[in-house]
């Protein structure tokens, strides 16, 4: 535990050591070395925790009401941890030669500040084990993660994707906070040892609003809509982050929370179960929709966090039908999978970032041919393109195998799992719904801008990224790589996590048949590997002697193609989308080709979020309508407001004595 808070303690210090620099460029260094650094500590004792299977806890007094200083590492908070410092050292270590543009502009010191304290508040979220800790490590990293998303706040879009960021973080605490009331009941302290629900409705109104409030955090549809704005806003490897593992914390808050509730009902599986369908599948169709690149990876956020849902609520189906076997294996897949999609999302958004950086453009419609220009950050993204839609032998295939594997294994008919049947159905047909879609998107996203032509002079002029931006992005698609070739390794990995949610079961014995699985379709995929790269090896040698010589693509009798004879983002996307008009209602701009020989033509597809569109924009409207109307209060003399205060204690004290 000791090791964990000093590792705390150093990125807190390297954050205010940033701060002080300011704007020198030492603050960079500063930063990123003490966020590598204390990284290095948590992996150290996150492994630690998880190879000793012991939970280690420090529990300190404070003077602050219904609260202690209690934190704790157990199976679950350690793998987490893992996660958190695995992708934020890589992240930091991007941000240094990304952010060099801006050394003249803006103070880096005062970003690195609130990095490092991302990173902290994310920890302690995960350590915590009181929930005034945990509320207060929770508003911390809202607010650290609103100061990055406005690092570029003197655009108006960024300002409007901050504030709305800020209000949804925010309204999903006040779930959170009236959850955490309801759990401690008369109780004199909200240690989580003391959280009870006090009745099974009352457990069960817990989960609704642990739902809801850490939903909102993970990115559950409909509370989705802060994503596609706060993403594309924030720096790349602030992006990379909030994507990779912050959101990733609500869901740690939601398991957490299952330990508290005591024995899992159906109904709660049911509900994850559909939750998760309809964020997964409406995730990837909005991702196949978007043309702006960090916009589309933001909305495969939502499709994943859906895809890990989807494991939770078969785990909790599992649990609470007795089959043991899907309760273990659907968690295993929910828990790795949020390992494997922050590792692939990172390095995509790394990706993206290296995009931006070289043609200052996140449009896929004026990109093309940057394969021939960016080598590696060509192979990585495609890397990573690949993981994210489940193709093996890469980590994204891992997890969606083992939930695939629970999801079959309900259906084969065993004794006292016919009640598992139906949600089983639903996630496969949902899992191979969202893996061909994401598949069509990432070879859209893919192709559109590294293949091909050029579409703008932006992209004929782009530039390799520098080697502080390739490494990281290096070392992460040597993670898809390497937890997809080590799948059975890496389920083991998860396993003290899944036996911190499901005490009674035995979950390295009931994982060993899946485990056995993944090994041989690892042993396959690595021999095939071995052949492709001997067959290589002998294509070389047999061409050594020869002259190779090389001349242009078959072009169908054009003498001199261009970008116009290809595929547009919107032109690839449309056919899918037209299967989905009643659900996306995209709207299509088309100017037709006129006569033999056409000046222009073009097709442009725009699709905007439903929920956003119709519910939440009419609300925030409302909302704002009302508070105009409020105004009055807002006078400006101090006594007034002193005046408020008084009279909400009053209200208090006469409640408290009623």
């Amino acid at each position: 535990m000791m090791l964990f808070l000093t590792a705390l303690a150093v990125m807190t210090a390297g954050g205010a050591a940033c701060l002080l620099i300011g704007r020198r460029p030492a603050a960079s260094w500063v930063g990123a070395s003490t966020c590598v650094l204390a990284s290095a500590a948590v992996l150290a004792a996150a492994a630690g925790a998880m190879i000793s299977g012991r939970a280690d806890e420090l529990l300190l007094p404070w003077p602050i009401p219904f609260g202690s200083f209690h934190v704790g590492v157990d199976g679950l908070s350690a793998f987490f941890a893992l996660v958190i410092a695995l992708v934020c050292p890589a992240a930091a270590i991007y941000g240094v030669s990304y952010l060099k543009p801006y050394q003249e502009k803006k103070s880096l010191g005062r970003t690195w500040f609130f990095f490092n304290l991302l990173i902290v508040s994310m920890l302690l979220v995960v350590a915590a084990r009181d929930a005034v800790l945990f509320l207060i490590a929770w508003e911390v990293m809202a607010l650290t993660s609103f100061f990055l998303v406005m690092f570029d706040g003197e655009q108006a879009e960024t300002v409007a994707a901050g504030w709305t960021y800020l209000i949804a973080t925010h309204l999903g605490t006040a779930f959170l906070l009236a959850m955490f009331v309801l759990l401690s009941g008369d109780g004199p302290s909200m240690d989580f040892s003391r959280l009870r629900a006090a009745s099974p409705a009352a457990a069960g109104a817990c989960f609704l609003l642990a739902l809801a409030g850490f939903g909102t955090k993970a990115g559950f549809v409909p509370l989705h809509v802060w994503l596609p704005q706060a993403h594309p806003a924030a720096p790349s490897h602030v992006s990379a982050v909030m994507s990779g593992v912050m959101i990733k914390t609500g869901i740690y808050g939601l398991l957490r929370v299952l330990t508290l509730l005591g024995a899992p009902e159906g109904w709660w599986g049911w509900t994850l179960v559909g939750v998760g369908a309809v964020s997964g599948i409406l995730g990837v169709l909005l991702a196949l929709a978007q043309h702006d690149l960090k916009r589309l990876l933001a909305y495969h956020s939502v499709e994943n966090i859906g895809i890990i849902t989807l494991g939770i609520g078969l785990g909790l189906i599992g649990a609470s039908s007795g089959d043991a076997a899907l309760a273990v294996l659907g968690m295993l897949g929910a828990i790795l999978h949020v390992l494997n999609h922050a590792v692939f999302k990172a390095l995509l958004f790394l990706g993206a970032g290296a995009i931006l950086h070289a043609t200052g453009s996140r449009n896929i419609e004026q990109l093309g041919g940057l394969i021939r220009r960016m080598g590696t950050t060509g192979a990585t993204f495609l890397i990573g393109s690949a993981a994210i839609s489940g193709l093996p032998p890469l980590n994204g295939f891992v997890s969606e195998f083992l939930i695939y594997a629970g999801a079959f294994g309900a259906l084969a008919g065993k004794p006292g799992t016919g009640a598992a049947a139906l949600p089983a159905l639903i996630v496969i047909l949902a899992l191979a719904m969202i893996g061909g879609l994401a598949a069509a998107c990432f070879a859209k996203a893919f192709g559109m801008a590294f293949l091909g032509e050029p579409r703008s002079g932006a992209a004929d002029c782009a530039h390799e990224a520098p080697a502080g931006m390739c490494l990281p992005m290096i070392v992460l698609s040597a993670l898809c790589v390497g937890i997809g070739l080590l799948g059975a390794l890496a389920v083991a990995a998860a396993v003290p996590a899944a036996a911190v949610l499901l005490p009674a079961a035995d979950v390295l014995d009931l994982a060993r048949p899946a485990r056995l699985w993944l090994g041989y379709i690892s042993a396959g995929a690595l021999l095939l590997l071995v052949l492709a790269a001997a067959l290589a090896a002998l294509r070389r040698r047999l061409l050594s002697g020869r002259e190779v010589g090389r001349t242009v693509t078959w072009d169908c009798g054009y003498a001199a193609p261009t970008a116009r004879m290809q595929y547009t983002a919107s032109s690839f996307a449309s056919p899918l989308l037209g299967s989905f008009r009643l659900i996306l209602r995209p709207d299509l701009q088309v100017q037709a080709p006129q006569a033999m020989f056409p000046a222009a033509a073009s097709l442009h597809t725009r699709v905007e979020d439903t929920f956003e569109r119709h519910v939440f924009k009419p609300a925030f409207r409302l909302v704002r309508k009302l508070a105009l109307r409020l105004h009055w209060l807002q006078a400006g003399p101090n006594q007034l407001y002193v005046l408020y205060v008084a009279i909400a204690v009053m209200a208090l004290l006469v409640w408290k004595l009623r």
